[in-house]
């Protein structure tokens, strides 16, 4: 074994370290098995500064040529709190506004860039043709291709005007899913004219304005009957590199999702995937599978499964990646700052949809508000609205009567007191309500502050946000104290 097979086994992967600070056991580790790929999650993220100097010091210990990719998408997707709080995808596609979504993509970029974060896994270009998608929902701009697409190429061209490259998922599109592929192996089957002119459409349009895309652990039957995206040559390889053209950098997703590990492992799986045409294997959580998933790769290059020149091929196009998108932190002013975010703020007030006829409480009338008391990080998005932040909006406005529950099915709409008081459901995680609560909730308002689909359960007038960050929660006072109409467009039908 030659030490630059070594190497380039190591450069195939991209890893996760521990906390927000790099242990100087973290940093031999890295060094020892030539990983240069890191992405950072919210544990990673805690401040401006010290996620400066954790990605110093990452640079410090790996080498300028490092690769740090984030989840940096907006809305429930954005893993620096501390920085102005980007719009969802939805958002932009219910203002329907090309500049505006250039400029918010350039904002995003800026942020990272004061980072350090060259690699930003945005923007999310899966088509909502399914309102039971239980991880998708606002993350995608909506549910038609083309309008999509149009939106999607103006977020990216701006984040990319600002020196971060972009990285559009999931490939080849997670919309048309009711499974979670962090839980189980989602199946799409549909015909391969049907995917190839829906769910493929805004990807094939953008494929080569992107300089990164990140595959999806689902079967496509219609191109793999088999292995799902992530590990299959046909998908990867054929239909990506070979028809399509696409020179830039494929990446997996998390291969520590269930879909892939329970299945697979992280370690064989890696295998699959760099066979099959991804650039690198997205090796997370377990440092001693980071390791066996290294060992895996020089196997498979032992025994002919993967050829050497793969993995150089691989290491090529990130090392083209990184000279095109270096890591370096950028200034960021606090000026700058506050434009950005005012900036977010106005697309949040831009989204603002309003589904039905809806009426406003009187302010300083008795309202009921109708809440959970938590909504906790689902894995993939941040944790999301407590009932403490959305009282203390609301509580300057009205005589505040909360009914506030653990669990939807605490709660029976029957014992609520029936006294004519104005009252408001908040929807603040990506849950459906059920059977139940669709035949016996009958509020009077509905805000729907996470899910746009749970806006369609409840057989009353909804408001939509897209989003639950605190820009998002302002457009929707300002909306109550009648300061601001909602004018946003559903960009997707709402069905049950």
């Amino acid at each position: 074994m030659t030490q630059d097979l070594n190497k380039l086994a190591g450069r195939a992967l991209m890893v996760d370290v521990a906390g927000d600070t790099l242990t100087a056991d973290e940093a031999a580790f890295l060094r020892e098995h030539h990983f240069r790929a890191i992405c950072l999650f919210r544990r990673n993220v805690s401040s401006f500064e010290a996620t400066r100097k954790l990605i110093a010091d990452l640079k410090a210990a790996i080498g300028d040529d490092v690769l740090i990719g984030m989840d940096q998408e907006g809305g429930a997707v954005m893993r620096t709190l501390f920085m102005p709080q980007a719009p969802s995808a939805m958002a932009l596609g219910a203002a329907d506004d090309e500049a505006l979504a250039y400029q918010v993509g350039a904002a995003v970029a800026r942020g990272l860039a004061a980072l350090g974060v060259n690699w930003n896994y945005a923007p999310v270009l899966d088509l909502n043709n399914n309102p039971k998608n239980p991880v998708i929902a606002e993350r995608s701009f909506g549910a038609d291709p083309v309008k999509a697409a149009r939106l999607a190429a103006a977020w990216m061209a701006g984040h990319l005007g600002e020196g971060v490259a972009t990285c559009v998922k999931h490939f080849p599109g997670h919309g048309d899913t009711h499974t979670d592929s962090h839980l189980d192996l989602p199946i799409v089957d549909k015909s391969r004219a049907a995917i190839e002119q829906y769910e493929l459409s805004p990807f094939h349009a953008l494929i080569h304005q992107t300089p990164g895309l990140m595959s999806a652990h689902i079967v496509f039957p219609a191109f793999d009957a088999k292995l799902p995206a992530t590990l299959s040559k046909p998908i990867l390889q054929t239909l990506l590199r070979d028809q399509w053209g696409y020179a830039g950098v494929t990446i997996t997703d998390g291969m520590n999702m269930k879909a892939i590990r329970e299945r697979w492992g992280q370690a064989r799986g890696t295998v699959l995937a760099l066979g099959a045409g991804a650039d690198l294997s997205l090796v997370l959580q377990f440092s001693d599978e980071m390791v066996a998933s290294k060992e895996a790769v020089l196997a498979a290059v032992a025994q002919g499964e993967i050829s050497a020149e793969r993995l150089a091929e691989a290491d090529a196009r990130v090392n083209a990646m990184t000279t095109r998108f270096p890591s370096v932190q950028r200034h960021y002013s606090s000026d700058q700052e506050a434009a950005d975010r005012a900036l977010f703020a106005r697309a949040w007030a831009r989204a603002l949809t309003l589904v039905g006829e809806a009426r406003r409480p009187v302010l300083g009338s008795k309202v009921r508000l109708v809440l959970q008391a938590d909504a906790p990080s689902d894995g993939v998005s941040e944790a999301g609205l407590s009932a403490s932040v959305l009282i203390a909006k609301l509580a300057p406005l009205y005589e505040l009567d909360v009914v506030s529950y653990a669990k939807r099915s605490d709660l029976h709409w029957a014992s609520l007191p029936q006294d004519g008081v104005f009252t408001i459901v908040a929807a603040t995680t990506r849950e459906r309500y059920d059977t139940v609560q669709r035949e016996t909730w009958r509020p009077d308002l509905h805000l729907a502050l996470w899910n746009p689909y749970a806006a369609g359960d409840l057989a009353c007038p909804a408001l939509l946000t897209y989003g639950f960050a605190e820009p998002a929660l302002d457009a929707v006072v300002s909306w109550l104290k009648q300061e601001l109409e909602a004018r946003g467009q559903l960009p997707a039908p709402l069905e049950h």
